[in-house]
């Protein structure tokens, strides 16, 4: 290996405020659009699932539990497989 020259200073990568920032600002920007994915697929579930029972005239709203459950479970898959990507 070679050994760099004392008048160049190495520098790392934690200790520049700029990159911590920006890695910060990505971090957040990819967990805030998560959590709208996911909001918006549990919304979808159950305002379909309303429509549903509502059409269907159903006294318990039986498709808007199944729809909201289902819509739960699917938005849950989607943020462990990006998680792990």
């Amino acid at each position: 290996m070679e050994n760099q020259p004392d008048d160049q200073p190495r520098r790392q990568a934690s200790n520049d405020p700029l990159k911590n920032t920006a890695e910060k600002s990505k971090s957040f920007v990819q967990y805030s659009g998560i959590a709208f994915q996911m909001l918006g697929t549990i919304g979808l579930g159950v305002w379909v699932g309303l429509k549903l029972d509502e059409w269907q005239q159903n006294p318990r709203h039986i498709w808007t539990i199944v729809l909201s459950l289902t819509a739960i479970g699917a938005s849950l898959y989607l943020f462990i497989k990006q998680l792990t990507r």
